[in-house]
């Protein structure tokens, strides 16, 4: 009888430290979820800021200046659940100006223009990679919540669901092939 119940103690240990150890990397995937939020908001800050600094510089003629400037304001004011609408609607305006080499050409040929091609280049490459980074945390997670033991556990807490980034985030080829940066 003792050792029934001894063994029976060693299981419910053993099922504790799995359940706790099943809850702390449930912790530690939102923590990267969040941290992953935070960089992809930077990196669409940064892409938003670059483009309206390029905007209002005078090296774009006025049309392109519009239409960036509009696109990149709408982006950095809208509300959360308009961010990825907001985002996808940049990504296509900057694929418009920027679609042609001869655009980034001319940009690159005014004072100033080679650093503020480099820079644009820059943030709109880091977008996509820190968007997969927040999506593959969103996915990992979400993979881990689907379990029976997290649900039935409620082993998530008041988390809540986390929800992927979605938006248009293909680059202006004519800044995405930019040699040497």
């Amino acid at each position: 009888m003792t050792e029934t119940l001894i063994w029976i103690v060693i299981a419910l240990v053993a099922i504790g430290l799995y359940l706790s150890w099943t809850a702390g990397r449930l912790d530690r995937l939102h923590v990267r979820i969040d941290a992953a939020r935070a960089a992809l908001d930077a990196q669409l800050l940064r892409r938003a800021s670059v483009t309206q600094e390029l905007a209002t510089s005078g090296v774009l003629d006025p049309a392109a200046s519009i239409v960036l400037y509009e696109a990149a304001h709408a982006a950095r004011q809208a509300e959360e659940e308009q961010r990825e609408v907001a985002e996808s609607e940049l990504s296509a305006a900057l694929r418009a100006v920027f679609g042609e080499p001869a655009q980034v050409e001319a940009v690159r040929e005014v004072p100033g223009g080679e650093e503020a091609a480099g820079e644009l280049a820059q943030a709109v490459r880091r977008v996509p990679m820190a968007r997969r980074f927040h999506n593959d945390s969103v996915r990992a997670a979400r993979a881990l919540r689907r379990h029976r033991k997290v649900r039935w556990f409620r082993l998530a807490g008041h988390a809540p669901f986390p929800l992927a980034f979605e938006m248009d985030d293909e680059p202006p080829t004519a800044l995405a092939d930019r040699p040497g940066t």
